[in-house]
């Protein structure tokens, strides 16, 4: 399993695509059930396929515990999988399989000669035989939900396709007769299996891969279900100690909602005059420069202020520590540890190597639906990008999600560490300041000696801007934008000519 930590609930964060279809169960998972639209229409059967470890038997295992809640009458037909090792699994995530009857099918055994000496190939043994081992199970104990785990020998007895497709559709024919809601497990294969999805009802696909670093990654789609509209496309998911804890796939035009669109200040009367007044809800901004520069302790500054307004802001950090965070915060005389423990500020140390895109845009919603965070800090978009499987998805995972955060009103700040120090040669891996609605750029500069600081705002969709350059510093005393430097120019390239008078520069003596 990936984590010993309980399944968090999913608390109203999914909400319906439309009225779910009457007479539809649950399988047993609340994230699943929305995927779905609702869940299963009863007494039909449908397929569970997926790679190895994927989560096919843990998936199977709360279909049956939801029917031992409801009161149901639950078989698991254990044909790959023994009653010890079912057990070992249910123990491993806390749950008891009372009221679930497991009945191990030993494919073929019913024709094996008494002469146990002779074994037979089970190649040469009649699939016929082991489903009437299946219905005799089921007419012993009038199911209401049947788990078959798995096909996989279904199919290696069948000896032909023309026979394997006869006898799944004997197979559905019986079950649906019977009234059962049956669950097909199959291992997936490299060419699917047409012949079973087209007679399954549905199917869901369970995928897991390992990427070139970090802890496996799994996902699910599904792929076909009669009759109800589903969730498409992949979702992320892990196992834990409780089962899948399922990720749906973001969708942002299904949530919007009023909200004020009076600007935010930064809390710093020069830098709300760079952004035209502060920074406007609703709206995305990212922070771009070299290391150093002063990205984080801007975002920093902004949460501060918005939690003298009685809001609540969410800082994500990818590149650093929590600890470090916080430290180098009060440093600047800005008291992160104090607002966490009042409840104020999220923060949220962000292992990339451990958190799907999909988990960390469901913890990201989690903090604005229901701890009502109106700023969103993600410290830093490299970081965010060493999380995706593949590079192609940054663009798409990101506009989601910030078109997700600018419908619900929440002002989001995006940090975007570039390469070089100065001069040309300050650029960024990845190209992505089109998605965001107000870019500030940070640059080091060289006068008299020193290294200092620039800061400027060089886009802004949703209004006017101030189109100066001016310094920035950073003390104990907290953060210091100075006057615009309109008595240099080449500030960008890193050595700027001063051609005024007097003292220029803010005094950090």
């Amino acid at each position: 399993m990936d984590s010993d930590k309980p399944i968090d609930e999913s608390g109203g964060l999914n909400e319906p695509l439309q009225q779910p279809t009457p007479n539809l169960i649950s399988v047993g998972n609340e994230s699943l059930d929305f995927v779905l639209g609702g869940g299963l229409a009863a007494n039909c059967l449908y397929l569970v396929e997926g790679d190895p470890g994927a989560g096919k038997t843990t998936l199977a295992l709360q279909f049956a515990l939801e029917g031992v809640r409801l009161g149901e009458k639950v078989l698991y037909l254990a044909v790959s999988e023994g009653e010890t090792d079912l057990r070992s699994i249910a123990t491993s995530h806390k749950w008891s399989l009372d009221g679930v009857v497991i009945a191990h099918l030993q494919p073929g055994e019913e024709s094996l000669i008494e002469d146990n000496s002779t074994i037979y190939h089970p190649s040469e043994v009649e699939l016929g035989e082991l489903t009437r081992a299946i219905t005799t199970e089921v007419e012993k104990h009038k199911p209401d939900r049947v788990i078959i785990d798995s096909l996989g020998e279904l199919r290696n007895l069948s000896q032909s396709d023309f026979r394997y497709r006869r006898q799944l559709i004997a197979l559905k024919s019986y079950f649906s007769a019977q009234k059962c809601t049956v669950l097909l497990l199959d291992d997936r294969l490299e060419t699917n299996d047409l012949q079973l999805q087209a007679v399954s009802r549905g199917v869901i696909v369970l995928e897991s891969y390992t990427p070139s670093y970090g802890r496996i990654r799994r996902r699910l789609q599904v792929t076909k279900m009669r009759g109800q509209q589903v969730r498409s496309g992949y979702h992320d998911f892990t196992i834990v100690t409780g089962g899948l804890n399922i990720f749906p796939r973001l969708v942002a035009s299904e949530h919007t909602r009023d909200y004020d669109h009076a600007p935010l200040s930064s809390g710093l009367p020069a830098l709300d005059a760079l952004l035209g007044g502060g920074l406007e809800r609703g709206t995305s901004t990212l922070l771009m420069g070299a290391a150093g520069t002063g990205k984080s302790s801007l975002t920093a500054q902004v949460a501060h202020a918005a939690t003298k307004h009685n809001e609540r802001a969410a800082v994500y950090v990818f590149d650093e520590t929590a600890g470090n965070y916080l430290q180098r915060c009060n440093g600047l005389g800005i008291p992160a540890s104090r607002l966490r423990d009042e409840g104020k500020l999220v923060l949220r140390q962000v292992d990339s190597a451990e958190l799907s895109p999909g988990e960390f845009a469901w913890h990201v919603r989690r903090a604005v639906e229901e701890d009502s965070v109106s700023v969103v800090i993600i410290d830093s978009l490299n970081g965010y990008m060493n999380a995706m499987p593949d590079e192609q998805y940054l663009r798409g995972q990101l506009h989601e999600l910030l078109s997700y955060l600018s419908q619900l009103g929440v002002t989001t700040m995006i940090t975007l560490s570039q390469h070089g120090l100065v001069g040309d040669g300050v650029e960024s891996r990845v190209e992505t300041s089109y998605l965001a609605d107000t870019i500030v750029l940070l640059r080091y500069f060289e006068f008299g000696g020193r290294v200092r600081k620039a800061i400027s705002v060089v886009k802004k969709r949703t209004g006017g801007h101030e189109t100066a350059i001016r310094e920035l510093a950073f003390s104990n005393a907290g953060i210091q934008i100075g006057e615009p430097l309109d008595d240099f120019k080449g500030i960008l390239t890193g050595t700027p000519d001063y051609f005024g008078s007097g003292k220029p520069l803010i005094d950090r003596e």
